[in-house]
């Protein structure tokens, strides 16, 4: 395995980029560290981000850390939306450190700018960051280094704070003249990278936090695909495809204890039931289930009568005669005002607890 002096979280934002490439100029072996989760990542851009930038990059997986993080509500809470910024940062930080020795590396990289976010880049934060991840001594911020405290890499003379930049703030003139004097041509955008800020999301993710005991990785990426529909008050939940690009993405999820409902004789969405682990669907909530995927159906609900459909389980397959126009519980999820006020109420308790 190819040993490096330094680890750098890696987000493939313009800030990772150019604290990486800072590094890498100073004369530093970095590689990047590629946190990936169903919230955030893009692992397929891994091979662009080498070749175009010269820099080594690693995907390391923190989907159910992270899950686990999020259904036990993180210490600092969340932002605007369902984003628990600073508990990420430290989670990141913590798995990175642990990773040092593994890459024979001695210090760490953050792209991260004093004042540019602000739940999670105001100083006070930084430093709450750097201590509970416990990084003190192995933690640089090369693109603020020079309005941060001394680090020990700086103290010894391992890197240069001489050289080091003092960006600060929301403005990115200073990232701009950084990136042509590191020879950094194509610019990333600055649209957020993290589906836990958008509201969309958030309320697709937030009845699974809640339904589930201990909710797993791999359901939040079924939650980012197609039409999601529970039952009764979250009691079971079901997606279903919009199109046909959705169904494939479905078919490639599916775990065998999923129920995988399809018609029969007629074209319309696939649809995959997810029941908690070790508990199986009445007959009842199949039937339910069927009926609901029948009734987007256009060409089903034309039908003079009941249609099949075919459910498999563990490799399984029943079929279920049901009529598209049969009642079902199957509705969509909450609004985004709606799962705003069942997230307050849910901070409240666990403050009050």
């Amino acid at each position: 395995m190819d040993t490096f002096d330094a680890l750098s979280l890696f987000s493939g934002g313009l800030d990772s980029i150019l604290a990486s490439k800072l590094m890498q100029s100073h004369g530093h072996k970095v590689l990047g560290l590629h946190f990936v989760s169903p919230f955030f990542g893009k692992p397929d851009k891994v091979a662009f981000w080498e070749r175009e930038y010269g820099i080594p990059v690693q995907v390391i997986d923190v989907g159910q850390e992270f899950v686990d993080l999020m259904a036990g509500f993180p210490p600092y809470g969340f932002g605007k939306v369902l984003n628990p910024c600073v508990d990420c940062k430290i989670l990141m930080l913590r798995r990175a450190k642990n990773l040092l020795p593994v890459y024979g590396a001695s210090f760490l990289i953050s792209g991260e700018v004093l004042g540019q976010r602000p739940m999670s880049q105001r100083a006070d934060t930084l430093n709450i960051i750097r201590n509970d991840a416990d990084v003190r001594d192995v933690l640089l911020r090369p693109l603020s280094a020079g309005l941060l405290p001394l680090t020990p890499m700086e103290e010894s003379g391992l890197v240069d704070r001489s050289r080091l930049p003092s960006l600060c703030g929301r403005g990115r003139k200073g990232q701009y003249a950084l990136a042509r004097e590191l020879g950094v041509t194509i610019i990333p955008t600055q649209a957020g990278g993290c589906r836990l800020g958008e509201r969309e999301s958030a309320r697709r993710y937030w009845p699974i936090l809640r339904a589930f005991s201990r909710p797993l990785a791999p359901y939040f990426d079924l939650a980012n695909v197609g039409r999601q529909l529970w039952r009764g008050e979250g009691e079971q939940w079901m997606v279903m495809g919009r199109d046909h690009k959705d169904n494939q993405k479905l078919l490639r999820l599916i775990a065998p204890e999923y129920y995988v409902f399809e018609l029969k004789s007629f074209p319309g969405p696939d649809a995959v039931g997810i029941p908690a682990p070790g508990q199986d669907w009445s007959p009842e909530v199949l039937t339910e289930a069927a009926a609901c995927l029948a009734s987007f159906s256009p060409k089903a609900r034309n039908h003079d009568g009941a249609v099949e459909v075919s459910v498999i389980r563990h490799a399984e397959e029943q079929i279920i005669a049901v009529r598209p126009d049969m009642p079902h519980g199957f509705g969509d999820t909450l609004t985004w005002p709606q799962t705003r006020a069942q997230q307050k109420v849910w901070e409240r308790d666990l403050a009050g607890g």
